[in-house]
């Protein structure tokens, strides 16, 4: 488990097992994906908003091929939520938002 971001979020992962890579600059950042990906190693990986919007050839390669290597994004602590994601946008595109926001037809349970 690993986390690339900010140092304000590193620490608060640190405590709980994460090997952290405070602020990052990309070059560590794809060093890092390079390391995992030569290794076939496993990993649960979170970066920040700041991180995943990088320009870094191994990030986007471990992105693109899915599988052992998950990777995920955390925005700022100090940001307003912002209820998306690259996910619901793909969604999105392929159903339209209106349909993504209509609610679903629930079974009475009585």
């Amino acid at each position: 488990m690993l986390f690339l971001g900010d140092e304000s979020l590193a620490e608060g992962f640190s405590v709980i097992g994460f090997e952290t890579y405070p602020n990052p600059p990309a070059s560590e950042v794809d060093r890092v994906f390079r390391e995992l990906r030569a290794a076939r190693d496993k990993a649960f990986v979170i970066v920040d908003d700041a991180v995943m919007s990088m320009d870094v050839d191994h990030l986007k390669r471990v992105r693109r091929e899915g599988g052992r290597i998950v990777v995920i994004a955390v925005p700022p602590l100090s940001a307003p939520p912002v209820l998306s994601s690259e996910v619901a946008e793909r969604l999105a595109s392929m159903f339209g938002s209106a349909n993504l926001m209509q609610p679903t037809a629930t079974k009475d349970s009585t």
